[in-house]
């Protein structure tokens, strides 16, 4: 740790105008952002007297090795630019809002050419409306399986959608009158489009017109003595005042507005929002947060304000739905400087915003419920997280105690290799911070030139490439930067696509995090001694290694002749358990992909006479190998330019001669 007065700035040296600052540590990672009216003012509280520092802010200015800043013009410019480095940085003691579950939405797919209105989770995607959260997926089919009977919009699949074209024939829901059935020609493109429209503005909170329109149809029906169709459209009138009544009005004056409050301890803080738009309620979302310094209800406000709508886009405004900028927000407690925030809100919504603190009525009334809620939510994160901040720290500090190490590991990197019979040699990196995975810093890599029996100059192989990448960024920048590989294509960063949770979502631009404090090693003595090898050739000792034997689960330690043994019911041999296990799982995942590529390739590889290009254009022409194996050669020699009758034949002799059953089995 370092000593802050070590990099405290000389007197005079900070300016007094307004800015931004950043603490980095002694690898040149940012650990904190901030901004400050005076620069001066606020980063002197840093120096002035460490033991009057709340402890978090004693470990972040202990931990930081330099201190640097930019000055800027307004307040409003520091906003914008404090927003942008936490964003691009990530640092670790800055406050971070985590989802305390994952909310769903009600989404309606208008960049389709026919609509769908479905419930989804996770990112949001371009020429999606929105709508919600809602605290659960029922609330939501409830909802629309009310509004289908007024406004039909398709809800199947993609696949479902395309099958009922083919075969002519609508699924159920067309029958029953809940689809209008694009699918056969029911209704045109714009027709069903028109539904989709009118469906959002419903849920947008334009119900009376649609009341007033179908009461008009109603009587003009009974007028007409048309009796049957009244009745139907008084149903639907029904209906549409069934779904409005579980969106309970609770701002008389249809005001559009988001309510936040807050509930917090001396360690953590959890935030609640809902959204109110047309005077009823229309979605909700909540957060919980660690603090990291010592701080106050309005600046948590302020630091919530600034992540939460800066997310927003141009395209969350067009739809005015939840998520954009309403004109009014309310706050448990003005943020310290108001007028700044205000007319950074304005200009991200392009029109006024008022921030205020309600004080009567019925907006200080749902303020409190709202308010009710964030207290609820903390109590229930606490009881959930309690055991597991226990057991990780646990799990660390056994790590940390039975391997000797000064630290705690706090960033463990896990690698290991796999093959099958020496062939399609990969290898794999994993990241568990604070005893946790960091899905989106995962790494894979392919490596060639080693058999299968050469797991030991593969495991170096592989420690070389990423560190060696790493000093490089490092020399080049003065900071760390991306640690891609630069020898094979196919390293990536990605899950293995068996679950959308595993997938992690990470810029091309994102920045490498830093070095580990501990790498492990799937394997033996053998392989630890590779690891050490390859960080002591490029001169890195400050990382430690070991290595997890699977025959006895053993912790093999550089140059030690004997193995560290953990007990069976250590959280910290758990941990480590947990660490190979998904470096094992993600190795074999990358590892089952590359061989499957690789086995359709080779099963045109060894005709005579079809070469790179005319592989190229067969695959391209039938689109897979089992389109072209069930083809006839007439049909091949007539699809694909420069293949003769000849050499077609030979193509067909030579897939219908491979075995169905080649696919090997994992090692």
């Amino acid at each position: 740790m370092a000593d802050p007065n070590r990099y405290r700035p000389k007197p005079g040296e900070i300016p007094e105008e307004p800015g931004v600052y950043r603490f980095r540590d002694e690898r040149g990672r940012v650990v904190y952002v901030g901004k400050a009216k005076s620069l001066r003012q606020r980063l002197n509280q840093y120096f002035a007297d460490y033991t009057a520092l709340h402890p978090r802010t004693q470990l972040m200015v202990t931990t930081a090795a330099s201190v640097e800043w930019t000055v800027v013009n307004t307040e409003v410019e520091a906003l914008q630019l404090e927003y942008s480095w936490i964003k691009e940085f990530d640092p670790r003691f800055n406050v971070k809002y985590r989802d305390d579950k994952s909310y769903p939405y009600l989404a309606v797919t208008m960049s389709e050419e026919f609509p769908r209105v479905m419930v989804m989770r996770g990112a949001k995607r371009k020429g999606t409306r929105y709508f919600g959260p809602y605290s659960h997926a029922w609330a939501i089919r409830e909802t629309v399986d009310t509004l289908l009977r007024v406004f039909p919009v398709r809800t199947c699949s993609t696949g479902v959608f395309k099958r009922a074209g083919q075969i002519g024939r609508p699924c159920l829901l067309g029958y029953i009158g809940k689809c209008s059935a694009p699918c056969v020609k029911k209704v045109t493109q714009e027709e069903h489009r028109a539904l989709a429209e009118d469906f959002c503005d419903f849920m947008s909170g334009q119900t009376a017109r649609f009341i007033k329109k179908l009461t008009a149809d109603m009587k003009q029906a009974s007028d007409e003595e048309e009796y049957e169709r009244a009745a139907r459209v008084r149903d639907d009138i029904k209906a549409l005042e069934r779904a409005l009544e579980k969106q309970a009005v609770v701002l008389g004056d249809g005001t559009d507005c988001d309510v936040i409050a807050l509930a917090e301890d001396p360690l953590e803080a959890a935030v609640q929002i809902f959204y109110v738009r047309g005077g009823r309620i229309r979605g909700q979302r909540g957060w919980v947060l660690e603090k990291v310094e010592e701080t106050t209800t309005g600046t948590l406000v302020e630091h919530f304000l600034g992540q939460f709508y800066g997310e927003v886009t141009d395209t969350d405004n067009t739809g005015a739905d939840n998520n954009g900028i309403p004109r009014e927000v309310l706050v448990p407690e003005l943020p310290p400087d108001a007028e700044a925030m205000t007319q950074w809100l304005s200009e991200r919504r392009g029109g006024p915003v008022h921030l205020r603190v309600p004080q009567r009525g019925d907006k200080k009334t749902l303020t409190e419920t709202v308010a009710r809620n964030a207290k609820e939510a903390l109590a229930l994160h606490k009881l959930r997280r309690a055991s597991d901040l226990t057991t990780r720290s646990k799990a660390l500090h056994e790590i940390q105690d039975a391997l000797e190490l000064d630290d705690a590991p706090l960033r463990i990197e896990c690698y290991d290799v796999s093959n099958l019979q020496g062939t399609h040699v990969v290898a794999s990196m994993v990241v568990f911070e604070d005893g946790l995975a960091r899905k989106s810093e995962y790494r894979r890599f392919s490596i060639k030139g080693y058999d299968g029996s050469d797991d030991v100059s593969a495991i170096r192989e592989v420690i070389t490439r990423r560190f060696r990448r790493y000093l490089e960024e490092r020399e080049e920048t003065g900071e760390l930067d991306m640690l891609g590989d630069p020898e094979a294509g196919e390293d990536a960063r990605e899950g293995d696509g068996s679950d959308h949770s595993e997938r992690p979502v990470v810029s091309p631009q994102k920045k490498f995090a830093y070095p580990p404090n501990l790498v492990v090693v799937d394997g033996g003595a053998p392989q630890v001694a590779a690891a050490a090898a390859a960080l002591a050739s490029l001169g890195i000792d400050d990382v430690s290694v070991c290595g997890l034997a699977k025959r006895l689960e053993e912790v093999w330690l550089p140059g030690q002749e004997y193995p560290v043994i953990m007990s069976r019911t250590s959280e910290g041999l758990y941990l480590l358990q947990r660490v190979r296990d998904e470096a094992h799982r993600f190795a074999i995942t990358y590892h089952r992909a590359k061989r499957g590529k690789a086995a359709i390739d080779s099963a045109l590889d060894g005709v005579p006479g079809l070469g790179p290009s005319r592989r190229s254009a067969l695959l391209k022409a039938f689109g897979s190998v089992k389109a072209v194996s069930a083809a006839t050669p007439e049909e091949i020699a007539k699809a694909v330019p420069g293949i003769g009758q000849k050499l077609a034949e030979t193509v067909v002799a030579a897939l219908h001669a491979v075995p169905s059953n080649t696919v090997p089995r994992d090692r």
